[in-house]
């Protein structure tokens, strides 16, 4: 055994239990959602945007914090509203008196992470104002391309299109973010404990960073080198084929889906403890990965059933 081999050894648990500390303090305060916690985690281990929907109260802000919390990352909360304009969220240029020139002031979108909170609240306009960032994680006011800081998130919550004072996202925002996920209600008996517990605010209030940002890039660098052998790629290929010839949706997956669903099989496979990927890492990212992505042939609209990726897995052979 080289000396490589021994170091990746030695280093790889340590890695890995840095994922499980996140995992079991998130899962002392969203209780009951381990399963969505697993998926949060490994939407940014690799490297993409979270959406959470859901109706409110449930806990999607809560999760939003506590990850903050938990990664130790520089935190900026965006309260979306319909008069929120582009420049609320990028920055504005002012004109300074002392120097006789304007000068930039960064809006909250200059930190690593990014709660955009109630992001269908908002117009179409002051949504756009985050597709450049979450794509190539910079700005361009002015003519002038500023660089965001490293790592970079969005955690984005909307609230279903049935209440009142809410806009459907664009396709190009939807496919912006790796995951959608919902947390639901919680079980009987996590609700009681929950109901019976400490405050959940003053519990994100104590959690203290489990990492810090050079830990969090060399997670997110150690799932890139996860493993996917030729028969996982064809098998992430042949999903984005069949969305693409079924006559259920009025389109198919992008190669972007078909990217973000490979980074994110990898990163449940590193959560796993394994170093390479299996048919069973993509089957269990895909519904959080694809549905937000499709929309209904028949009805026109965004098909987000969970019978939908059903449909989908039993349709390909493994």
């Amino acid at each position: 055994m080289n000396l490589a081999q021994r170091r990746s050894q030695t280093e790889t648990p340590s890695r890995a239990a840095l994922a499980d500390t996140i995992l079991d303090n998130a899962g002392r305060v969203i209780l009951g959602k381990d399963h969505e916690l697993r998926l949060a985690l490994a939407c940014l281990l690799a490297r993409g945007h979270l959406l959470i929907e859901d109706l409110p109260g449930v806990g999607k802000t809560t999760l939003a914090h506590l990850l903050a919390r938990l990664l130790g990352l520089d935190y900026s909360r965006i309260q979306f509203t319909s008069d929120l304009l582009p420049a609320d969220v990028i920055g504005v240029s002012v004109y300074d008196r002392a120097t006789e020139g304007f000068r930039f002031h960064p809006g909250p979108i200059f930190s690593q992470l990014i709660l955009a909170d109630e992001i269908n609240r908002a117009t179409p306009k002051a949504q756009s104002a985050l597709l450049e960032a979450m794509e190539e994680r910079q700005v361009t006011v002015e003519g002038e391309t500023r660089p965001l800081p490293e790592p970079f998130f969005v955690i984005a919550t909307q609230n279903p299109l049935h209440q009142v004072g809410t806009y459907p996202l664009p396709e190009s925002q939807l496919d912006r973010f790796l995951m959608r996920i919902q947390l639901g209600y919680p079980e009987a008996e996590q609700e009681k404990r929950l109901l019976a517990g400490e405050d959940r605010r003053d519990m994100v209030a104590r959690q203290a960073p489990a990492l810090t940002n050079a830990q969090l890039i060399e997670l997110q660098r150690s799932v890139a080198l996860i493993h996917a052998a030729p028969p996982i790629i064809d098998y992430v290929h042949a999903v984005l084929q069949f969305t693409r010839g079924s006559e259920r949706f009025a389109y198919g997956l992008s190669p972007r889906a078909g990217l973000g669903m490979l980074h994110a099989a990898k990163a449940w496979a590193f959560l796993a403890g394994r170093d390479y990927a299996i048919p069973e890492d993509v089957q269990a990212v895909l519904p959080a990965c694809v549905l937000h992505r499709l929309v209904s042939g028949e009805l026109g609209q965004r098909d987000g059933a969970e019978d939908a990726a059903s449909f989908i897995l039993d349709s390909i052979p493994v």
